[in-house]
């Protein structure tokens, strides 16, 4: 066998790992310097910020590689705290996937509050796009197919398991994103002495249980992080994660051991929509 071809052959073969091996994005200085004045900028609810330290943004959006050229998508931004940091860093290439605002008159308030805040904020913010991004309405093509670098969601796994529509959701990501491209997963975290309750109830979805719905849909896992681990977190509470702070559903009941642990544990996960 010729030189030559031993090398043609040692590179594609090389080339073919490059392909299957999933690699992280690095968020580079420029990215990093903007999240951080983010965070520090008048323009964010001082709830928001008091929730940074259990959050923790800045290092949960570096452990994602975002870079503030690439086009992203926020799956359910609700009230808009990842939206204070990702709108400013990202200015127009930010995309907020919304529910669909005829859910209910909540959710259209919700929106709507969202969408002027928006408008509120354009010299910080730019002009991010609004599009709705809902099962029910099968309203699963926000953008189109292959045009954007990375899908970001914060628990939501969850509530789209309480609808069935867990595997529409990751499928509706994947063809979103162009090849290459990443998602970004945080989500509170389910103990794995009991099965998956298929509607998380409890808002609690196992680790492993999260990773076979992206493989599913085709994404290849990159990194997993402790960033947002809280050991205190017990997992046993009769009206779920909420019982937990911000959320207090029990009000003032043992409110000070609630408080003490603080908010939920939760794993963090990085995938990659594989580029062939």
């Amino acid at each position: 066998m010729s030189h030559k071809l031993i090398s043609a052959l040692t590179g594609a073969f090389v080339a073919a790992a490059m392909f299957a091996t999933p690699v992280s994005a690095k968020t580079d200085a420029a990215t990093e310097a903007a999240m951080k004045a983010a965070l520090t900028g008048s323009h964010r609810a001082e709830a928001n910020k008091l929730r940074d330290p259990a959050r923790h943004p800045l290092e949960t959006l570096k452990f994602f590689g975002l870079n503030k050229d690439m086009k992203v998508m926020e799956i359910w931004p609700s009230g808009g705290y990842w939206t204070e940091i990702l709108a400013p860093t990202l200015k127009n290439n930010y995309i907020a996937a919304h529910w669909d605002p005829a859910r209910s008159e909540n959710v259209k308030k919700m929106v709507e509050t969202f969408k002027a805040d928006l408008v509120k904020n354009e010299a910080i913010y730019g002009k991010p796009q609004i599009v709705t991004l809902y099962p029910a309405t099968n309203q699963l093509t926000p953008v189109p197919a292959g045009s954007i670098d990375m899908v970001v969601t914060f628990r939501n796994i969850h509530n789209w398991m309480g609808q069935g529509q867990e595997d529409v959701m990751f499928k509706a990501f994947f063809d979103a994103l162009k090849p290459g491209g990443y998602l970004g997963v945080k989500e509170h975290r389910a103990n794995t002495d009991k099965p998956q309750d298929p509607k998380a109830v409890s808002g609690y979805v196992r680790e492993d249980y999260a990773q076979a719905l992206a493989e599913k849909a085709g994404f290849k896992l990159v990194s997993k992080s402790e960033i947002n681990a809280n050991q205190k977190d017990t997992k046993d509470y009769e009206k779920g994660v909420w019982t937990l702070p911000p959320n207090y559903r029990e009000k003032d009941v043992d409110k000070a051991k609630y408080t003490a642990i603080g908010e939920s544990d939760r794993f963090t996960h990085l995938y990659q929509k594989p580029a062939k």
